[in-house]
């Protein structure tokens, strides 16, 4: 077994870095928007949109919270406080005895409605507009092969009783 370390090069650093910089200065950028404009955070916001582009805005809770990776303790206290905003409503799942399904309500549906213009001109102005047609495009394919690569990695080297989505 090879214990030598492969060393970034010098243009795998600075892609590296740029990840990590712009990351974390888009994701406070984008909860920074939605706190100010629509009183959420970027974390609510994606559950909601999650629960939005399903049929019937119905979830359970184990499916969202792998969608949303995750943990199912972190999700029911998020679900707990969005109901009692009165945006998403949680109830047994008919299929599933054990199971309890997310449900975005009407009110859910309009706080939705109202965000989603701010924060797609956000991410417009911060992402998009900053690209060319050709770079939208790679880094969709980037997105893609990474997250591929990820799933196969954890495949194959994770025990899945640890991913975040399947802990209490």
């Amino acid at each position: 077994m090879n214990t030598t370390p492969r060393w970034l090069d010098a243009e795998e650093r600075r892609a590296w870095m740029a990840y990590i910089d712009f990351s974390t200065l888009l994701g406070d950028y984008l909860n920074r928007q939605l706190r100010r404009d629509a009183g959420m955070t970027h974390a609510d916001y994606t559950l909601l949109s999650h629960l939005s582009s399903v049929p019937d805005h119905v979830l359970g809770m184990s499916e969202l919270a792998r969608r949303l990776k995750i943990t199912r303790s972190r999700l029911t206290h998020a679900v707990t406080r969005l109901r009692d905003a009165g945006l998403v409503d949680r109830r047994e799942d008919p299929a599933d005895g054990r199971g309890q399904l997310a449900v975005l309500t009407e009110e859910g549906i309009a706080v939705l409605e109202e965000a989603a213009p701010g924060h797609v001109d956000a991410v417009r102005r911060a992402v998009f507009d900053a690209l060319s047609r050709e770079q939208v495009r790679q880094l969709a394919e980037i997105g893609e092969a990474i997250g591929d690569a990820l799933h196969r990695v954890e495949a194959v080297e994770t025990d899945p009783a640890v991913l975040p989505w399947r802990r209490r």
